[in-house]
Order: C-alpha cells, then sequence, then structure tokens
C-alpha cells in the first residue's frame, strides 16, 4: 500500500505527468505537481483534491530546491518532465544540443538531487524517472534527445548503485511512443518533411511497435505504481521498457 505517502511529480499537467499524478493520487498519495505552465498543472489539480500545482521550471535549480523547501522531503520523486526537438545531426545547434540536455537530463538530476539525503537517512523512498526507448536504443534525427535519455538511465543505474544498501529505489521507465502531444508534435513534423497524411505518419510510428500500436499514459502510470509500491522493493538499478517488444 502506497496510501498516505507524499510524491512530486515533474511535468506533470499533461501527457505521461498527469496520468501518473491522478493515479498515485487515486491510490490515496499526496501529490506535488510541477511544470513551467501553470494553467495545464491547475486543471490537473482541479481532478483530484490529492493534487497541488506548482509552477517550476526543472532546469532551474533555485526554483526546484524552493520547491522542497516548501513542500518537505517526499516519499516518491517521479522525474517525467522531458521535451524533444527533431532536426539531422549535422543541423543541431549548440544552443539546441544545451536545452536538450538541460530539461532532459540536468532537469532529472536536480529534480531527484533534492530527495536524495533524506530519503537515505529514513532508509526508504522510490525515485523513478520516465525515460524513454531512446534511452535504450537509437533514433534517426533525435541525437540530442537520445543521447539526454542515454544519460538519464546511465544517472539512474549510478544512483541505484549508491542507494542500494540504504532501502531507496531507483529505476527508469522507458516508453515506446505514447499518445501524447509530443507524439502529436512528431507526426506533424513527419507530415511537414515527407508530405505524407496524417494517417500514414502515425502508422510509421506505431509500426515501430511489434504490437502495432502507441503506449498509453495510463500504462506508464500503471508502472510507476508498480515500482512506489512495497511489492518492487527489490527492482532497482532497472530500465523497464513499456515497448510492446521494440526493446528489452
Amino acid at each position: 500500500m502506497i496510501a498516505g505517502r507524499t510524491a512530486l511529480v515533474t511535468g506533470g499537467g499533461t501527457g505521461a505527468g498527469r496520468a501518473i499524478a491522478l493515479a498515485l493520487a487515486g491510490q490515496g498519495v499526496d501529490v506535488v505537481i510541477c511544470g513551467r505552465r501553470l494553467a495545464p498543472l491547475e486543471a490537473v489539480a482541479a481532478e483530484s483534491d490529492r493534487i497541488s500545482a506548482v509552477q517550476a521550471d526543472v532546469t532551474d535549480e533555485a526554483a526546484m530546491c524552493a520547491l522542497y523547501e516548501t513542500h518537505g522531503s517526499f516519499d516518491i520523486v517521479v522525474a517525467n518532465a522531458g521535451a524533444a526537438e527533431s532536426a539531422p545531426a549535422h543541423k543541431v545547434t549548440p544552443a539546441a544540443w544545451q536545452a536538450a540536455l538541460a530539461v532532459n537530463l540536468t532537469g532529472a538530476f536536480l529534480t531527484v538531487q533534492p530527495a536524495l539525503a533524506a530519503m537515505v537517512k529514513r532508509r526508504a523512498g522510490r525515485i523513478i524517472f520516465i525515460a524513454s526507448t531512446a534511452g535504450l536504443k537509437g533514433y534517426a534525427y533525435v541525437a540530442p534527445y537520445v543521447a539526454a535519455k542515454h544519460g538519464v538511465v546511465g544517472l539512474m543505474r549510478a544512483l541505484a548503485a549508491e542507494t542500494a544498501k540504504s532501502g531507496v529505489t531507483v529505476n527508469a521507465v522507458c516508453p515506446g511512443f505514447t499518445e501524447t502531444d509530443l507524439l502529436e508534435e512528431s507526426i506533424a513534423r513527419i507530415m511537414a518533411t515527407t508530405g505524407r497524411t496524417h494517417e500514414e505518419a502515425r502508422a510509421s510510428l506505431a509500426a515501430t511497435n511489434p504490437q502495432g500500436r502507441f503506449i498509453t499514459p495510463d500504462e506508464i502510470a500503471a508502472t510507476v505504481l508498480w515500482l512506489a509500491s512495497e511489492g518492487a522493493a527489490s527492482i532497482t538499478g532497472q530500465a523497464i521498457s513499456v515497448s510492446g517488444g521494440e526493446t528489452w
């Protein structure tokens, strides 16, 4: 049972973050969600009296530290915030490279770092990164995102090694293409660059999943609930592929 615990979910205003926050709240967890845009966060918070919204950018160290100072330590931390842009590697600017690393990798670290000492001290805690199959394999035209998500998986494994004897677990959920706003952005880019129809672009991405479909945010949330449970106490250092068999 995880009822009565507290959780932080970054990027909680949309997509997988929203699903994770609602799933945790539905199990009796008090959840703080954060992100850059307050309006979608407040919309999610309105769906449950166990969810509260805080405007905070994961790339801003001071903002994340202030969030922890205000809300205290958390029992469960879900580093979900992320973003992806598409371009051939030879056209990626240094600014675009740094921006991808900032939100996807540095932001993940800044999300969990303030939780570590308190979790280790009380010998309990769950840290869960929402990575991607892009952390397990390569995809063309998203080199900065792939590099960042590989970094997240490496970070997870390092933290799991550090905390293995403390009662804290650290894992990563690695979804394939998921029904979110990011998916629609990818579809739009494919349409713009190839001239394919919306249906053709969707089909090309769905084909990467051996099951021939997209992952749902609720499937990601269900995996997070399991990792947060007592039944997953021996699961640490794992990159769990939620991809219909695309990676393992």
